[in-house]
């Protein structure tokens, strides 16, 4: 077997790690708009404020378009 050939799930897992737009760090897990800005949780959480009125959706500073939190 070939050592550089890798399976789907492997391939999912090693994905790119995001930087968030507020902090400017990189992180595995951002919150991600289609526009593509994206947002670490701590700077979620310090912002959620200005983003969401609901608890279920937030605003994208950005382009101003709703995404939702997935806890639905």
């Amino acid at each position: 077997m070939d050592k550089t050939a890798r399976t789907r799930k492997e391939i999912r897992r090693g994905k790119k790690s995001k930087q968030c737009h507020c902090c400017g760090k990189t992180f595995r897990f951002c919150w991600n708009c289609r526009c593509g800005f994206s947002m670490c949780q701590e700077c979620m959480y310090e912002n959620q404020w200005g983003m969401t009125c609901n608890g279920i959706t937030w605003e994208c500073p950005d382009c101003g378009d709703q995404n939702g939190y997935g806890n639905q």
